[in-house]
């Protein structure tokens, strides 16, 4: 029986010669049934003139099929689909269909895949986290690039060191130590491609299936997606005005096997874990034989007085791995961050950190170290406090004047981002996703926690926003945020 044949869809991708094109169209019409085992195809020539093709180009694509199984030839009768495997094939497709995503991946896969992101679109007004990319001195940048593309040896092109760039680990050592009070040589510098492989590579190597893991309640959904993916169980421990309560930590699960926690800048709350605790924490770690990850993303940014220093400083018994990132204070895309390591885990994490990536880029790794030793990133922060602090002050102002009583922002001391409370009994999630159709990224408080029952809020980030923009921002906010009850 001759095919029923339509003209078949060749797609725009120009780059592929067209014979390549007709032929994968067809192979696709063989296996999915659209052309029947036994069908006989039009004649070359009425296939040409169909489809507006030379023909040439369908005899070249017929050929391909034949040579591969789909087609064959007879003798003055033309050419048809084969009647055995194609057959097959189209029956199991129909019959089963593409399995599953679930079906197709590991467990630790289905954990990974099961976490919410927590991701919200960095270009849009209010998103947290995102740093005034408009400032950044690129050209500074450019010519550090530059140079190091210039003077440094071809080798720089070529994989290096797992652990990371030895200039570059010396420049972030020299840096923690002077300014957040951290103790640690280059030796104990791991350079990792993100915070988040940081975190990941903590949780791979530490935890066994099953451990118990201290997160905070709420909390950075990334580090729960890091060590839920690992199977940990995670033990949801509540923050108040001082942080993480250890207290209740030692009564939920008093031998977990690891806490995160972001003791200097809490995420999103913004507070600090007070003095008292920090000693806790370090004392049950040591009892336990847990260990603290202290993820400090953004300390650079403090606005009243000074940040505490890390935790890792005050650390006598090795329990502290400390993550840093250049994320907040450069730029996301730059991809660079660290962990400085007890020295006892240094080699494990290295090894491990080169079999996954073949270690961070040289040459960004390169431009950083110079920018550090050079005294450019101090310079950078320096005047991006100056910044933070004037778009703060603006966001803090307009609230006041356009959300009085409908949202009340709770300054903090430092950070990219602060929290706006809403009115109690408000719908912080139906609020936030109005406000994502009206093109503001401002995701609710109740999407960080992860057993409390908070009171509602908005977590605004305005370190990327113009004055300009904040004012249009918060006017657009006011249009969506319910009316102030008389």
């Amino acid at each position: 029986m001759r095919a029923v044949f339509s003209p078949v869809s060749l797609g725009r991708d120009s780059s592929t010669p067209m014979h390549r094109r007709l032929a994968a169209e067809l192979r696709e019409a063989v296996l999915d049934g659209r052309l029947a085992p036994g069908a006989r195809l039009p004649a070359s020539r009425e296939l040409a003139r169909d489809l507006g093709l030379s023909r040439n180009t369908v005899l070249d694509a017929v050929g391909q099929l034949v040579a591969e199984g789909y087609l064959e030839g007879r003798a003055r009768s033309g050419t048809f689909v084969r009647s055995d495997v194609p057959e097959r094939t189209a029956r199991a497709r129909r019959a089963v269909g593409p399995p599953a995503a679930r079906a197709l991946l590991s467990s630790r896969g289905r954990r990974l895949a099961a976490v919410p992101s927590g991701a919200e679109d960095a270009r849009l007004p209010f998103c947290p986290g995102v740093p005034a990319l408009d400032e950044f001195p690129r050209a500074l940048w450019a010519r550090l690039t530059s140079a190091v593309l210039r003077r440094e040896p071809a080798q720089r092109l070529n994989y290096g060191e797992a652990q990371g760039y030895r200039p570059l680990r010396e420049a972030i050592a020299a840096y923690v130590g002077a300014a957040r009070g951290v103790r640690a040589d280059a030796d104990q510098v791991l350079v990792v491609s993100g915070a988040q492989q940081g975190l990941d590579l903590v949780a791979r190597l530490l935890l066994e299936p099953g451990d118990p893991a201290w997160i905070e309640d709420p909390g950075y959904a990334g580090a729960r997606a890091a060590l839920q993916g690992a199977g940990a169980r995670l033990v949801p421990i509540p923050v108040d005005g001082e942080g993480l309560s250890v207290h209740e930590g030692r009564r939920r699960s008093p031998r977990a096997r690891l806490v995160h926690v972001c003791p200097s800048h809490h995420y999103p709350l913004g507070c600090t874990l007070s003095l008292p605790r920090r000693l806790e924490l370090l004392e049950w770690a040591k009892a336990a034989r847990a260990f603290v990850v202290e993820d400090d993303f953004d300390s650079e940014f403090q606005y009243v007085g000074r940040p505490a220093p890390a935790l890792q400083g005050l650390d006598t018994a090795g329990r502290v791995l400390y993550l840093g990132t250049f994320s907040r204070a450069l730029f996301p895309g730059l991809r660079l961050a660290y962990l400085v390591l007890p020295p006892s885990l240094v080699s494990a994490f290295a090894k491990v950190k080169g079999a996954v990536d073949q270690g961070a880029p040289g040459v960004e790794q390169a431009v950083l170290a110079r920018f550090l030793a050079d005294g450019h990133f101090a310079r950078h922060v320096r005047r991006m406090r100056v910044v933070y602090r004037e778009r703060r002050a603006e966001l803090i102002g307009q609230a006041q004047r356009h959300l009085e009583g409908r949202l009340d922002i709770e300054p903090g001391a430092a950070g990219l981002q602060v929290v706006g409370w809403l009115p109690a009994g408000a719908d912080d999630a139906a609020i936030a996703a109005a406000l994502r159709r009206r093109g503001l990224g401002a995701p609710p408080l109740s999407a960080f926690a992860v057993t409390r029952t908070l009171r509602p809020g908005l977590v605004l980030g305005f370190a990327h926003m113009r004055p300009a923009e904040i004012r249009s921002a918060v006017r657009t906010m006011a249009e969506v945020l319910p009316s102030r009850p008389r």
